[in-house]
């Protein structure tokens, strides 16, 4: 029988955490953290994850601010904007959400972030301190993969690890943080061009499915015992829900949950966690304040 991994509740547990750090700081006189976010468009899923965060800083005591623009904002204004936020005194980390239209680089936009300030952890100066193991600001979602693993307990020294997907935002970095000491998986990152990738899965003792392909990987792709980290969350249709839709992550949940020992559910793992995430970078950033 699998243990769900609860990332809703463990994502509570983090913000309560959080929520009295936030009111000791409070007590002391110490300004409590800021984060703010900048929205471009009106993308559903984009709109729904930003209202989500403003709504976790007012449970952990934040203050938060949303700067919003229409699609058709311009990069240079864009970019003006995130300058000003790199110079306000009063915000200690804040974000681009993602993704972004296409006439903005986003590559342009991640560096242009004061690495100081980076709660999304993207910028270069933060992954190469990531990628040596120095202390800094963690990209969201694999902090959040990370921290689930450690609150559940899951044994990954000379553990097999496939990562699915090499993306900057999820599979290179966690792909990084789970070979690292003290985690001590052996990693292999997996993409389009991998061959035999359902032999390859097979011999995992954990997944870290990151493809967004819902349903992708199927039971008879899994090994008995094996523990699948799901951060897949793809729109399908579905008629009779609410909304007409619902997400689906890249596992067959009902094939593949039989097999293993822990599995995340989608929706309720990953993505409370990415969250949550957010708001531990933003805690680190306002306790790096240079005393005054």
């Amino acid at each position: 029988m699998y243990t769900l991994i609860d990332g809703k509740q463990t994502a509570a547990d983090i913000r309560r955490e959080i929520a009295a750090e936030v009111s000791k700081m409070r007590e002391k006189g110490i300004r409590i953290p800021h984060l703010a976010a900048i929205l471009v468009g009106d993308d559903p899923s984009s709109v729904s994850y930003v209202s989500n965060k403003v709504k976790d800083c007012h449970e952990v005591g934040f203050r938060s601010s949303l700067v919003k623009y229409d699609r058709n904002v311009t990069e240079s204004e864009l970019l003006a904007k995130i300058s000003e936020l790199n110079i306000d005194p009063e915000v200690d980390g804040f974000i681009v959400q993602l993704p972004l239209p296409g006439h903005i680089r986003e590559s342009r936009v991640i560096e242009s972030i004061d690495p100081s300030k980076d709660a999304d952890g993207f910028h270069p100066v933060n992954l190469g301190r990531m990628m040596i193991g120095l202390p800094g600001f963690v990209p969201a979602t694999p902090f959040g993969i990370v921290e689930l693993i450690k609150r559940y307990h899951i044994e990954t020294s000379g553990k097999k690890c496939v990562v699915l997907g090499r993306s900057n935002i999820v599979g290179r970095p966690v792909s990084i943080l789970l070979s690292q000491k003290g985690m001590d998986a052996t990693v292999t990152v997996a993409h389009s061009r991998t061959r035999e990738l359902p032999e390859l899965v097979k011999s995992a003792d954990i997944i870290i499915a990151a493809l967004g392909s819902p349903g992708f990987i199927k039971g008879d792709m899994v090994k008995e015992g094996a523990v699948l980290i799901d951060v897949g969350t793809t729109r399908v249709n579905a008629p009779d829900t609410k909304n007409g839709f619902r997400l689906a992550g890249d596992a067959d949940f009902d094939s593949v949950a039989p097999k293993c020992s822990y599995i995340t559910p989608v929706p309720g793992g990953v993505g409370p966690m990415t969250r949550v995430s957010l708001l531990r970078n933003t805690l680190l950033a306002a306790n790096q304040r240079p005393l005054k």
